[in-house]
């Protein structure tokens, strides 16, 4: 963890070095770091955050869409529609590493806004869509077209590399990705808010959904520019005095100082990095119960025997109940430097919502059961995607490899919400077995994997320690050669 609250340190205790008498050394030396962190926070957090809210919000709006008319108005069957948001994430797992390839070639305040603005405008032409063709369409065009929201959320996780230290990402991480709860609580109310328009140019208010949020994302979007900053060195906000700070807090544990120019080397040795794929396959264990959990959770709830409208409001308190978890789970495992026990035991709690779910027989006669379950099934499942989708953020040293390791751990793990696209069927329902049945297989088995993947670690921590002693300064290391390097020591 960082020091206390307020407490001052010098470039000197930053970076170990000797103290020097010169001006700029000396203005360096009262900076108070607590408070350049929370002006770091107040700057960067929102500013992404409420892109990754809207992002979200457009992503899985369609789940609010359907039970407001969508599929009776574009004349498709439960099936077809499976089908629909199944080609999205087909094309949001083929354009992850891409998308984190060109984030290194260009700017976060150029590529992250302009990845949004395309995405809302996409978002909001499937409000006029009439027919399955168009349906479809737009949900490939979602997933394919100018590799839109696929690099967002590597491409801040590799973002916020270049500003914290280690130890200081995973929390920040965490209150980014609990932007998703919000958006799926916001969601909610505004369906509940929009779904009241139906006869206002259409029949159905389900376009509007589409419509005004696309808008809106669109308008946050391309305001963005003025809000997003790019890297240290060049950021306005800062003194050169403050620059300077960070440089040193930098290098003292990460690689976030060195200039580091793309090279395919890098990129090719994180594909051989086993523990790379095991980061994917930890995030693979979540997506399936995640995003099942926000494209289906209206009708999970609607079937409980709720209307329409009721349903949308239903949907609020168990994603603010997530946020609550997620923020509380970051604090303790940032605090007690412990990764895979919180994700796994986070992963258990929501595996007892959905045993909940499938051990109520009778979900119209006792929906209240069931709306129990949905609570330990959100409360569980974002704390646990947060943390395991930061491991990799605090574990890879390597720009390159760090930012391709990112979008590996997307990619592998979006194949489970391809999967999960198509277990929720109109005929399941009010149950619903097989889609609860195996969220609760995945969140078991990512358990298992956290566990392994924690051991792993925590033995080549040992094995190094054998060989050579941990290193603070990587920034300032000639000869620095990764996370591959004795010297670097894994976060579990």
């Amino acid at each position: 963890m960082a020091e206390k609250k307020g407490e001052k340190k010098t470039v000197d205790d930053v970076a170990g070095g000797d103290s020097g008498a010169s001006d700029s050394e000396t203005a360096v030396s009262q900076i108070n770091e607590g408070a350049l962190l929370r002006k770091l926070d107040l700057r960067l957090l929102p500013a992404v955050g409420v892109l990754y809210l809207l992002s979200f919000l457009d992503r899985s709006n369609v789940g609010n869409a359907r039970i407001e008319g969508l599929l009776t108005d574009v004349h498709m069957t439960g099936n077809q529609y499976l089908t629909g948001l199944t080609l999205y994430f087909v094309g949001y797992v083929l354009f992850e590493i891409p998308c984190n390839i060109i984030l290194k070639r260009t700017t976060p305040r150029i590529w992250l806004p302009t990845l949004t603005i395309v995405w809302g405008i996409v978002a909001t032409l499937t409000g006029i869509v009439h027919n399955l063709a168009g349906f479809l369409i737009s949900r490939f065009f979602l997933g394919y077209v100018n590799l839109t929201e696929s690099g967002l959320f590597p491409g801040v996780v590799f973002y916020f590399s270049m500003w914290y230290k280690r130890r200081e990402r995973q929390y920040r991480i965490s209150l980014f990705f609990s932007a998703a709860s919000l958006a799926g609580a916001f969601g909610g109310i505004l369906a509940y808010g929009i779904g009241r328009m139906r006869g206002v140019v259409w029949d159905n208010g389900w376009r509007w959904i589409f419509i005004l949020e696309g808008i809106l994302t669109v308008l946050v979007a391309a305001s963005a520019y003025g809000f997003i900053h790019n890297y240290p060195d060049t950021s306005k906000f800062l003194s050169e005095d403050e620059r300077k700070f960070i440089h040193q807090r930098l290098a003292a544990d990460s690689d976030a100082t060195r200039d580091e120019r793309f090279t395919w080397t890098a990129v090719v040795e994180a594909l051989k990095d086993p523990n790379c794929w095991l980061y994917g396959l930890g995030f693979h264990t979540m997506s399936l119960p995640l995003y099942t959990l926000s494209l289906f959770l209206p009708t999970i709830i609607a079937n409980l025997g709720y209307t329409a409208a009721t349903a949308q409001l239903l949907t609020v308190p168990p994603y603010a109940f997530a946020f609550v978890t997620t923020a509380s789970i970051a604090v303790l495992s940032e605090r007690l430097g412990q990764r895979a026990i919180f994700i796994g035991g986070s992963a258990i709690f929501a595996a007892i919502g959905y045993a909940i779910l499938l051990g109520n027989t009778d979900p119209v006669g006792r929906p209240g059961v069931s709306y129990v379950g949905v609570f330990f099934s959100a409360g569980g499942i974002y704390p646990a995607t947060a943390l395991v989708l930061s491991w990799p953020a605090i574990n890879v040293s390597g720009q390159t490899k760090r930012a391709i390791a990112n979008a590996m751990q997307i990619s592998i793990g979006n194949l489970g919400a391809v999967l999960g696209t198509q277990l929720y069927r109109a005929t399941d329902g009010p149950r619903f077995i097989v889609g609860h049945s195996l969220a609760l297989a995945y969140l078991v088995a990512n358990a298992v994997v956290v566990t392994i993947l924690g051991i792993r670690l925590k033995r080549e921590n040992e094995r190094r320690e054998a060989i050579a002693e941990e290193i603070k300064h990587v920034g300032e290391v000639v000869d620095w050669r990764g996370d591959s390097d004795p010297r670097w020591r894994f976060e579990y």
